[in-house]
């Protein structure tokens, strides 16, 4: 079920935003009236397939690598070019590289926090500087309970994820009085392509963790993103709000 929001006039930008739960976020928000700018590292048949499904006039696809100051840089000057404000900003840009810490080499460390973590620097440093003279904003960081919990395999991954709401906790207080908020919503197991092609059995076992007995969807953290971005959530900042079927 979607909520029903009024973003009619707000421009988002949501990193990762072509797949998955980035893509469920974006069409969320085109759905509720919105600009969207997603934002892709590689997959060009999903970008087209965004690209078809929805009008130019309020939806644009652009590829290139949060992890890079120098690449993120460029794309606000561009995105300057064609828009006159950003109201929200949706970190949701990730990958993981999982194994054990004394397996793990140094190029899946780095890479890992460079896209997940220094990415989310990356935009929201560049986005708060084009929300600061409206003063207004919403910042919204993906994390992930492996942040808070810590899973085995995913030193790198849970180490970007709570560094993501560490960050976003720092930046709420700078940014509060421009009345910016920045949040997290941390979500559980969600029913995407990466639970598809594990084992059943394997599913079994994570879906017996979670005290609701089932995965969630896409849907729900969009859901979630959209209220946090919406006015009605304007006395709520440096929070992390976890849809994770109680996980």
């Amino acid at each position: 079920m979607n909520i029903s929001y009024d973003f009619n006039g707000s421009t988002v930008i949501v990193t990762g935003g072509t797949r998955g739960i980035g893509k469920a976020i974006a069409e969320a928000f085109l759905r509720s009236g919105a600009f969207v700018t997603a934002t892709y590292a590689g997959n060009e048949k999903a970008a087209a397939e965004m690209r078809a499904a929805w009008p130019s006039d309020k939806f644009e696809a652009v590829r290139f690598d949060v992890a890079s100051y120098q690449d993120a840089e460029q794309f606000f000057k561009d995105f300057d070019t064609r828009h006159k404000s950003l109201e929200i900003l949706i970190n949701n840009a990730g990958i993981r590289k999982d194994s054990v810490v004394g397996m793990m080499s140094e190029a899946d460390w780095s890479s890992v926090i460079n896209t997940n973590l220094s990415g989310t620097f990356n935009m929201s440093k560049f986005g708060l500087m084009r929300m600061m003279g409206k003063r207004y904003g919403r910042i919204i960081n993906i994390s992930s309970p492996s942040g808070k919990m810590g899973f085995a395999g995913q030193a790198n991954y849970a180490s970007a994820k709570a560094g993501q709401v560490a960050f976003a906790k720092s930046l709420s207080k700078e940014a509060a009085k421009r009345s910016i908020t920045v949040n997290c919503v941390s979500p559980g197991f969600i029913d995407t392509e990466l639970l598809a092609d594990l084992p059943a059995d394997l599913k079994e076992q994570y879906k017996a963790q979670v005290p609701l007995n089932k995965f969630g969807s896409v849907s729900d953290i969009a859901n979630a993103v959209l209220f946090l971005s919406s006015k009605e959530a304007s006395y709520i900042t440096g929070t992390v709000l976890e849809v994770a079927g109680g996980l």
